[in-house]
This record gives structure tokens, sequence and C-alpha cells, in this order.
């Protein structure tokens, strides 16, 4: 089902008869300025300055950051493409049956996919963190903050746009959808549930799972986790998903962000239960702490060496005081012993002389 996107939305089960109508396009020049182009980069922003707000407290930098964002985001954004045209490429055949490569290219008429964002933000992030000496593990605990925070504001897009809404329902949330200028729709407002769920997400996320972080990659695990139950929940309500080709399961077509979900899940939980129960990862070997290991070692050195340097001064006025005292000693016996000399060389020349 696809609904109009000059028609009002509603909430009759929550607000009665209030509609809210939003224009797709914020600004009409060129192509026009859209709604969800705003709204995404709002939440690339926030993710963004959330990252650089706890970049220190993983052992990396707010350069760090930056430095990343300058290369994932174009990645980001071709890997979403690519992924929707993959698994949806009949959208973009000609009538002939070859590939409409201009309509590929057209993102302004929609169509991407956040799984292709998360794997190109992965590949990136790898090779990023080789080429820097980087902890890759560090950097991706840090992104998947920015990535849940993004996700939880990029939803509210597809409310806009009036798109990944869920199946017909009567629950007292129900979202109307006007699929006609004289027929709605009443469907789980599945944008929502999604946004919901990676705010709780990141909540957890900074408020339980980073205070007891045991490895780096464990709250890139944890998110994929949380992610992945959540979205195999939500893509199963939805009406608009992206299907494995001609693929089926129990009679089923497979829905590619289901499937994914799930395997995902199964890994990540599999990845957390090795790493903290067999390995029994602690603390002690994240780079944050390590760095501070390392700090605290080479203060510690400083200050030794600064308290040395107030004996080694002692020292050496001592030896100055006792060449000064041997001085004076041998002065002194020079002085007792020259008139006795001096008689003995006066009785030897007497002697001479008788």
């Amino acid at each position: 089902m696809t609904a109009l996107k000059n028609m009002p939305i509603s909430f009759p089960g929550l607000f009665g008869s209030w509609e809210f109508n939003p224009d797709p396009i914020a600004v009409h020049v060129g192509h026009g300025i859209y709604w969800y182009g705003i709204i995404l980069a709002c939440a690339m922003l926030a993710g963004l300055l959330l990252c650089m707000k706890q970049a220190p407290k993983y052992g990396l930098t707010q350069d760090n950051v930056l430095d990343l964002v300058l290369w994932a985001v174009p990645c980001c954004i071709l890997g979403s493409r690519i992924y929707y045209v993959i698994f949806y490429l009949d959208l973009y055949r000609t009538v002939g049956g070859g590939l409409d490569w201009a309509g590929m290219l057209r993102i302004w008429d929609g169509g991407l996919a956040i799984y292709g964002t998360v794997i190109a933000g992965v590949l990136v992030a790898f090779f990023y963190t080789r080429h820097k000496k980087l902890r890759f593990g560090a950097m991706t605990d840090l992104a998947v903050m920015g990535l849940l925070l993004g996700q939880s504001i990029g939803r509210w897009a597809n409310f806009i746009n009036r798109e990944a809404f869920g199946g017909l329902t009567d629950l007292p949330w129900r979202m109307r959808l006007w699929v006609s200028e004289v027929q709605y729709i009443e469907v789980h407002p599945t944008f929502f549930y999604e946004s919901m769920w990676n705010l709780a997400g990141l909540l957890l996320i900074l408020l339980v799972v980073s205070k007891g972080r045991r490895f780096d990659g464990e709250n890139t695990w944890f998110y994929f986790l949380w992610y992945g139950l959540g979205r195999a929940w939500v893509e199963g309500l939805r009406t608009d998903s992206l299907y494995l080709f001609d693929w089926t399961l129990f009679g089923e077509p497979v829905r590619v962000s289901q499937a994914l979900s799930v395997v995902m899940a199964a890994v990540a939980a599999f990845m957390l239960f090795y790493n903290i129960r067999v390995k029994k990862r602690t603390a002690d070997g994240l780079l944050v702490n390590q760095l501070a290991a390392r700090a605290a070692a080479e203060a510690g050195e400083t200050a030794r060496a600064a308290d040395t340097e107030p004996a080694a001064g002692e020292m050496a006025a001592e030896d100055e005081t006792d060449a000064e005292t041997a001085a004076g000693e041998a002065a002194e016996t020079a002085e007792n012993e020259a008139p006795a000399q001096a008689a003995k060389e006066k009785e030897a020349l007497d002697g001479r002389t008788d």
C-alpha cells in the first residue's frame, strides 16, 4: 500500500479529529529541499555531537570522530542506495528489461536502506582505524551511540513522507493515512516503534552497558543484538519490506531486513557470551584504560625524576664542602711544617760550615 503524500495524517484513537498535513518539500527550489533530507541531516549532526562529546571516554579524540565522519557520510549514503537498488532492482528496469541507470541515481525520489548505511559505515570504520592505527572496537563502540541517536531522529522523516508504516490495526495509537481522495487506512505507526526502540537502546548503552564495559566492541555487539531484535519485530509489521529476491520460507517470501536482523542478533549474542563468559574480558584491556595507565606511569616517572634532582644538588654541595675542608687542612699542615723544615735546613747548613 502507498499513502498519498498530500493528505493529512491523524491518530483518531489518541487525538480524535485532529489532523497534521505536512508538505514533504520544505523549500520548493529545483527538485525541492525535502524535509526527509533536513531531518536526516539533523539526525547526523546530533549523532556527531554525541560522539564528539563521548570520544575521550573511549580513548579517542574529537579529531578522530570528525575525520571518520568526512569519509563515512558520503560512503554511507552510497551504501544505503546500493543496498536499496539491489533488492528493489525491478523498480529500476526499463520497458525493454534493461536497467534504468538514471533512475538509480535519482536519490531525491526516495530509496535508502539503513542496513546499507550500517554495512558501509562498518567498512569505512575498519579501513580508517587500520590507516590511523586506532582500535577498531573502541571506534565502533563510540559510533553506534551516534548511529542509534541518528536512527531515532531519522525515522521521523518516514512520518513526514507517509512511508514505512505497518499493517492494519485498531489499536488506540493507530495512524490514519489516505490511499486515495476518499479512502483511508489505519495502520501501525512502525516508524514510531523503531524510533522509540532505538532511543531505548541508546539510553541502555549510555546508562548501563558503557559503564560496565569489559572489552572494546561490547557496545557494538550490544547494538547489533538490540537493533536486530527490534528490527526483526518491526519489519514483520511493515507492508513495504524489501524481499530476498523470489526466496520463500514456509510458503512466505523472505524479508531481507528481517532475515538479516535475526542472523545479526544471533551472532551478536554469541560474541557477547564468548567475550564475557568464555574469554572473561576485563576492563583493564580497554583502550581508554590502557592509555590512562600509560599516562599515569609516565607521570610517575616524571615525578621521580623531579625528586632526584635536589638530592643530586645536595651531593654536589657536600662534595664541594669536603673539597674546601681538605684544602684548608692541607694549607694548615703546610703552615705548621714550614718552620720545622726551615730549622732542619739551617742545621744542615751550620754542620757543613763547621
